[in-house]
C-alpha cells in the first residue's frame, strides 16, 4: 500500500475520530437535558414513540385511552407533553447519528488493521458498545427509568469515550516524540486515584439526580428553591466529596508539571483539566445556592464527563511509550528524524 495513501487515510481517521469523541460527549449533554427536563418517559415505547416512527405533535393525534395503551409496567403514563416527547425523541435521533459516526470511524480505521490492528479492534469495540447502549436505553424505558440502569447507561457512555480516545491516540503514536516523565510512577499513582474517585463521584451524582427527580415529583417545579433541603445525605456527601476530588486532582497536575518537559502535551491537557475542575465546582455551587437551575444540570453532568475523558487522555500521553506501543528507541529515532 502506498505510504502517502496510508498517511492520508490515517489523518482522516484521526480527524473523524476526534469528531466522534466530541459527538459522544454531545450525546451525554443531550441525555442530561432529557433528565433535567423530566423527559425520560416522553416516549413510553422503544424504538418507536407512541407506536410511530415520527411522534405526535398534539394529544389529538393519540387515541383517547393512550395512557392505558402505552402503560409501562402496568402503570398508566403521564399526560402527553409535546416538549417532553420530542426532547426524548431528539435524544434517540442523536444516539442513532452517533452510531453512524462510530461505524464510519470503524471504516476509516481499516488502514490500520495490518500495521496496528488494535486501532481497528478498539474502534469496532466502541461500535459494539454503542449497540449495547441502545439496547440498554430500551430497558431504561421499559423499566420506567430504573435508577441502576440509568447509572450503568451513563458509565457505558464513558467507557465508549475512553475506548475511542485510546484508539485515536494510538493511531498517532508515531508522531509522539517527547520523553517519558521522570516521575511516571508517582503520576500513575495519582492517576489511578483520581480516575477511580471521579467514577465514584459520577455514580453519586446520578444518585443525586435520582433524588432530585423524586423531590421534583413530590414538590413540583414551583418549589424548586427548596429542593436542596429535601435531598438528604447523598447530596451533601457528593458535594463534600468534590472537595477531596479537586484537591487530589491538583496534586496530580503538580506531579505532571514536575516530571514532564516544557513542551509535553500532558501539561496543556493538565491546564484544561484544571479549568474543567474549576468550572464544575462553580456550576455545582450555583446549583446548590440558586435552586438547581434546570439549564445547569446537564452542563454539570457534561463537565464531569469531560473531566474523566481529560484524565484518561493525560494517562495515555504520559504513558505513551508503554500504553501506545512506542519504545524509547523509537522515540529517540523520531526525535532525530524531526530535529
Amino acid at each position: 500500500m502506498n505510504s502517502n495513501n496510508t498517511t492520508n487515510k490515517g489523518s482522516i481517521y484521526r480527524k473523524f475520530g476526534v469528531i466522534t469523541v466530541f459527538a459522544v460527549f454531545f450525546l451525554i449533554l443531550v441525555g442530561g437535558i432529557v433528565r433535567s427536563t423530566g423527559s425520560g418517559m416522553g416516549c413510553p415505547d422503544w424504538p418507536k414513540c407512541f407506536g410511530t416512527w415520527v411522534p405526535p405533535t398534539d394529544v389529538s393525534q393519540l387515541p383517547d385511552d393512550y395512557k392505558t395503551i402505552f402503560a409501562v409496567q402496568g402503570k398508566e403514563i403521564a399526560d402527553f407533553s409535546v416538549f417532553k416527547t420530542w426532547t426524548e425523541y431528539v435524544n434517540r435521533l442523536v444516539g442513532v447519528l452517533i452510531g453512524f459516526f462510530i461505524f464510519l470511524t470503524v471504516v476509516f480505521s481499516l488502514p490500520y488493521r495490518k500495521d496496528d490492528p488494535q486501532v481497528t479492534l478498539f474502534s469496532f469495540l466502541a461500535f459494539i458498545l454503542v449497540g449495547f447502549e441502545g439496547w440498554l436505553g430500551s430497558k431504561v424505558v421499559s423499566t420506567d427509568l430504573h435508577p441502576v440502569l440509568i447509572t450503568v447507561h451513563m458509565l457505558i457512555a464513558l467507557v465508549i469515550v475512553g475506548i475511542l480516545i485510546y484508539a485515536v491516540a494510538r493511531s498517532r503514536k508515531q508522531t509522539l516524540t517527547y520523553k517519558e516523565p521522570t516521575n511516571l510512577k508517582a503520576i500513575n499513582k495519582w492517576l489511578y486515584v483520581i480516575l477511580g474517585l471521579s467514577f465514584v463521584q459520577i455514580i453519586m451524582g446520578t444518585q443525586v439526580r435520582e433524588s432530585i427527580d423524586l423531590v421534583a415529583r413530590e414538590l413540583g417545579e414551583e418549589n424548586r428553591g427548596i429542593w436542596i433541603d429535601q435531598l438528604g445525605f447523598t447530596f451533601y456527601f457528593h458535594r463534600s466529596f468534590s472537595i477531596l476530588v479537586g484537591i487530589l486532582n491538583i496534586i496530580f497536575i503538580q506531579n505532571v508539571f514536575k516530571g514532564t518537559e516544557a513542551k509535553h502535551p500532558a501539561r496543556l491537557w493538565s491546564k484544561v483539566l484544571f479549568g474543567l475542575l474549576f468550572t464544575v465546582v462553580v456550576s455545582g455551587a450555583v446549583m446548590g445556592h440558586f435552586g438547581i437551575p434546570a439549564f445547569l444540570q446537564p452542563v454539570h453532568l457534561l463537565l464531569g464527563s469531560l473531566i474523566v475523558g481529560c484524565q484518561f487522555y493525560i494517562a495515555l500521553l504520559v504513558n505513551h511509550s508503554r500504553v501506545l506501543g512506542n519504545s524509547e528507541n523509537d522515540i529517540s529515532k523520531l526525535q532525530k528524524a524531526t530535529a
